[in-house]
């Protein structure tokens, strides 16, 4: 129960803050919910990538001041540092993954298969520790930008 609800109904922004945070409740997949959030994230990707360049890069920019609020604010509702059932970080790093690449069968699955690999291993694990929804998103953008540019290096030698 969080503090402040009660007899068991959530107040509408908790609700608000919980769907975001886990991407709809793909974050409460017991089996690899980071990977499933990615997997969600890279089905919005596609569809993003439909449409013109500024739209994704509007949507991604927007995902990323929201997810931030909604990953600190989740983190506190659910008295976790960065719980795994928040995947909204997985969401975004992978568009940023995407961004302006080809969305063709190459590109998807290596920079799937990279971003999956420095979300795990974190480069630089001292994001974690900045404070709230910073420190849950930072991370996973900086894995989304590293495997961005793997696809990219790899895509200059195919």
């Amino acid at each position: 129960m969080c503090p402040g609800c009660s007899e068991g109904v959530l107040p509408i922004t908790h609700h608000i803050i919980r769907g975001i945070a886990t991407g709809g409740g793909v974050g409460y997949s017991p089996i690899a919910p980071g990977t499933c959030g990615a997997l969600l994230g890279t089905g919005i990707a596609l569809l993003l990538a439909c449409g013109p360049l500024i739209v994704y890069g509007l949507g991604l920019v927007s995902l990323t001041a929201v997810g931030i609020w909604a990953a600190g604010a989740a983190e506190t509702l659910l008295g976790s540092k960065d719980a795994s059932v928040i995947v909204i970080d997985e969401i975004v790093g992978i568009l940023v993954t995407y961004f302006a690449l080809p969305m063709a069968v190459l590109p998807v699955v290596v920079g799937f298969g990279l971003f999956r690999l420095f979300d795990i291993f974190k480069p630089v694990p001292q994001l974690e520790r900045l404070p709230g929804g910073w420190g849950i998103m930072l991370d996973d953008l900086l894995a989304g930008f590293l495997a961005h540019a793997g696809v990219r290096i790899l895509l200059l030698f195919t």
